[in-house]
């Protein structure tokens, strides 16, 4: 019988966009993505969109990622144990985690992630806001001039592409049809090679100008009650979708989980995300 490891973590969420949380700091006790699928499991293990080890940079052996001046990692990886470039609503989660364990004493600092180096900000309201960096749209593969989403259900829908820098499909929908979209299984989309190593999906309506709600069906997770990258691919494309709203540089977002708030920079283009951050609970579970 081999002996059971006990592992000490932090339970928190942005918007019900939830996640685990564990000091790894000497990258000495990497979770297994068996080991995280487990932990993420809502009836047997402690329930979560994903799993984040808060790991010094000196200590990071992973090649291509350039840290700047950040001291923490963030090691994040969905339910499923795949990882992803950069998730808005968990970097603001894990900057909360650092500021409230002491890791680091400034409400202003720098993490790094997959996708590059974002400055986050800590509020005395204990939002958080994040640097999310510019949006890359994508463009149709040569074989097709437009891009589809497939539900399983039968509908499709047009979308737009765009990495930020996870890749995303914004699909615009009526107001109220949003609530009645079946997201239980995996969307695809047309062509398929239009996102090879698959998408975030977002079905998304405006409300009013400079407001939007949305349901996102999240690479390796499933359906979520929020995404934080997926906001920021909505405002992006909600501002290019008709002349009108070109004056917005920002929106509100409104998800299952909450609210999000998204700013882009009328001169740099780059985006800042705003939101809740809430840390709930602290343990020891076995792994």
């Amino acid at each position: 019988m081999s002996l059971l490891a006990e592992l000490a973590f932090v339970k928190g969420h942005g918007t019900a966009n939830d996640f685990i949380l564990y000091n790894n700091e000497n990258s000495a006790s990497n979770i297994s993505p068996t080991q995280v699928v487990a932990l993420c499991d809502r009836r047997s293990g402690l329930g979560a969109d994903g799993v984040i080890g808060a790991v010094r940079t000196k200590n990071v052996n992973l090649s291509g990622i350039q840290h700047g001046n950040a001291t923490w990692f963030m090691d994040h990886q969905n339910a499923d144990g795949s990882y992803a470039e950069m998730c808005g609503n968990g970097a603001r989660v894990f900057a909360r985690y650092l500021v409230a364990n002491g890791l680091e004493t400034e409400k202003e600092f720098t993490i790094s992630t997959r996708g590059g180096v974002r400055a986050v900000h800590v509020h005395p309201d204990f939002t958080v806001s994040v640097e999310m960096g510019t949006a890359l749209a994508a463009s149709p593969p040569a074989s097709s001039s437009t891009q589809r989403i497939h539900l399983a259900t039968g509908e499709v829908f047009d979308s737009v592409g765009v990495f930020f820098p996870n890749p995303h499909a914004v699909c615009w929908v009526d107001q109220a049809d949003l609530s009645q979209l079946i997201l239980g299984e995996i969307p695809v989309s047309e062509p398929i090679e239009a996102f090879p190593d698959g998408m975030n999906v977002e079905f998304a309506a405006i409300t009013a100008p400079g407001e939007v709600s949305m349901r996102v069906f999240e690479r390796g997770v499933g359906e979520t009650q929020s995404c934080g990258t997926g906001a920021c691919a909505v405002a992006w494309a909600a501002r290019r979708s008709a002349a009108s709203l070109a004056k917005y540089f920002e929106w509100k977002v409104s998800v299952p989980g909450g609210e999000l708030f998204v700013s882009e920079n009328s001169e740099t283009g780059g985006f800042t995300l705003r939101g809740a951050a809430e840390l709930v609970a602290r343990g020891r579970v076995l792994i």
